[in-house]
């Protein structure tokens, strides 16, 4: 007997490949969100991933990128390097960000080679961060890279070309621990017509910081300088100034008779925040400190200053500041503690002080003697509009000076004293 084959058909559920089916924006951003390792492991997935990596447009290569192993330096690098070198080969989309920082990274001669492919693209933001070793001399293909628009470098030496005329499309440069000598550094901030952002920390081989940048909005510096003068920079409205070097208050500083606050501050009209750290209040108190400036900040609505409330100079400085200031709404003062104390004549600050707007004060590290406690008691007089004044004393204050701030009298009926004890 014949034996019939069934007509009836198996059917087998399959699970739809959910990966494969996501739209190729959304696989654009689940990758973006990966470190770069994880984005090339995706690869494995399914075919219309394969080779999705390749056209992310920021490539970051941080500790994230190796796995946890081996501590010598060597193998790291090597590991590193063959990572870096293997992303670069198969990459086939636009570069727009290439950021480069591995705790481990010490200046390689890789890193010219990586530098000269990047060139060779429109790159837009390039970051390097040597966190070890010598300062590495950047490779000069780095500036033909006109499509630059954030440069960032750590621990690295800057030798411009004789042939290099600013990066146009410049608009944010930060540059910390690097060697840049004088003339370099000026050309590159005055050659570069659209910078927004002008980070500078720790840096040698200039001391005259002297910054031409017509569409600054934004600088921030940390250093050892010996001068430093703003030219067309008419819209800075962001500014935090670090003196890290002490000195002597002698006349072989002092231009003639001029102002250094006044000349600082007349070069920045739209000032709205203004940070004044370590030894640079001391800096502006050369010369002759007006009563107020020439014209007020009618702009400036945040100040902070570190003071040394035994220079009598530095006070002059801090209340010319806040006579100046008639928008302030918030005001932090660290104290910076040294030694030659100048009682100051408060009573001559009293007879003639307009109503400040201030709304939130802070203060830090303060001690506790006469001159801190008589600038705190002017700041509680004179602040009708006070809401919140923070005290925060250094180790060594007690709770006699709690009380002390518990008896000053406030123009404020709102004003609220908040005493916070030193950890």
């Amino acid at each position: 007997m014949r034996r019939e084959h069934s007509q009836s058909l198996c059917v087998i559920d399959v699970e739809p490949d959910i990966l494969s089916g996501l739209p190729g924006h959304i696989i654009d951003q689940i990758l973006s969100h990966l470190p770069i390792k994880e984005a090339v492991q995706t690869s494995i997935l399914s075919t219309k991933w394969r080779y999705k990596w390749a056209t992310l447009p920021n490539l970051v290569f941080d500790s994230q990128c190796l796995s946890e192993g081996s501590d010598d330096l060597l193998v790291i690098k090597n590991k590193l390097s063959r990572i870096i070198d293997h992303v670069l080969l198969l990459h086939s989309g636009p570069i727009k960000k290439f950021k480069l920082s591995h705790r481990e990274l010490v200046g390689v001669t890789d890193i010219d080679r990586w530098t000269l492919h990047l060139a060779r693209r429109p790159v837009k933001e390039f970051v390097l961060e040597i966190w070890k070793g010598q300062r590495y001399k950047i490779p000069s293909c780095l500036f033909s890279c006109q499509g630059l628009h954030h440069l960032e470098l750590f621990n690295c030496w800057i030798k411009p070309p004789s042939t290099f005329k600013g990066f146009r499309n410049l608009k944010s440069l930060d540059l910390q621990h690097v060697t840049l000598a004088q003339d370099a550094f000026e050309n590159m901030i005055s050659s570069c017509p659209l910078l927004e952002r002008l980070t500078l920390m720790n840096f040698d081989g200039f001391t005259h910081l002297n910054i031409h940048a017509p569409n600054l909005l934004f600088f921030d510096i940390g250093g050892k300088f010996e001068d430093i003068t703003f030219k067309n920079t008419s819209q800075l409205s962001v500014v935090s100034i670090g003196l890290y070097v002490n000195f002597e208050s002698n006349q072989s500083r002092v231009r003639g008779c001029s102002s250094y606050l006044v000349e600082f501050l007349t070069r920045l009209p739209h000032i709205q925040k203004l940070e004044i750290q370590s030894y640079f209040l001391k800096y502006l108190a050369l010369g002759i400190v007006p009563a107020k400036l020439p014209a007020p900040c009618t702009d400036l609505s945040f100040l902070s200053l570190r003071i040394n409330f035994n220079d009598s100079k530095e006070i002059s400085a801090a209340l010319c500041l806040l006579r100046s200031s008639p928008n302030l709404r918030e005001l932090e003062i660290l104290a910076r503690p040294e030694e030659q104390s100048v009682a100051h004549l408060w009573e001559e600050v009293y007879l003639d002080w307009p109503v400040m707007r201030v709304q939130h004060v802070r203060i830090d590290g303060i001690c506790g003697i006469k001159p801190e406690l008589d600038f705190i008691s002017f700041l509680l007089s004179y602040s009708p509009l006070l809401e919140r004044m923070t005290v925060k004393p250094a180790l060594s204050a007690g709770q006699e000076l709690m009380k002390e701030l518990l008896r000053f009298r406030r123009a404020s009926g709102r004003a609220e004293v908040f005493y916070l004890d030193s950890v």
